[in-house]
């Protein structure tokens, strides 16, 4: 039997996409994001000139849902609550340049990349099983 952990890493392997929530005057914003992870921790990029890195510098929580497969009911997804960090360092700045070099369309000095530490992860629709909750110390 597999962990709620194991299955949680199956999902964050299997895709790159997910929708990522921020909230702008008191409502929330999705739009459709490309994910890299290291464990449980993910990772994005966007321009420092975006809307989402002025929503993250006001309030720096987000809600990710993230690998829904369009099969229909039964398909396993996860719903991500973390906390985002603008994330300086260079070589990962370097290395998620070039895995995002095919979305990313500004230039590398405009790239800002977003660290999103975990608080709470939840398992769903996994064949019609009840949410499986995976949490996190509070950062």
């Amino acid at each position: 039997m597999t962990s709620v952990r194991d299955e949680i890493l199956e999902v964050l392997n299997r895709e790159k996409i997910g929708t990522m929530a921020t909230v702008r005057n008191g409502k929330p914003y999705s739009r459709y994001m490309t994910f890299q992870h290291e464990d449980f921790v993910l990772y994005t990029v966007t321009s420092k000139h975006s809307e989402k890195v002025e929503e993250l510098q006001q309030n720096p929580y987000t809600h990710i849902l993230y690998g829904y497969e369009n099969n229909g009911f039964g398909d396993a997804y996860v719903e991500i609550e973390g906390k985002v960090t603008a994330f300086e360092d260079e070589s990962i700045k370097n290395k998620l340049a070039e895995i995002f070099s095919g979305i990313f369309t500004g230039s590398k000095d405009e790239m800002v990349t977003l660290k999103i530490e975990p608080i709470r992860m939840r398992l769903m629709n996994k064949k019609g099983e009840p949410p499986k909750e995976l949490e996190f110390t509070a950062k």
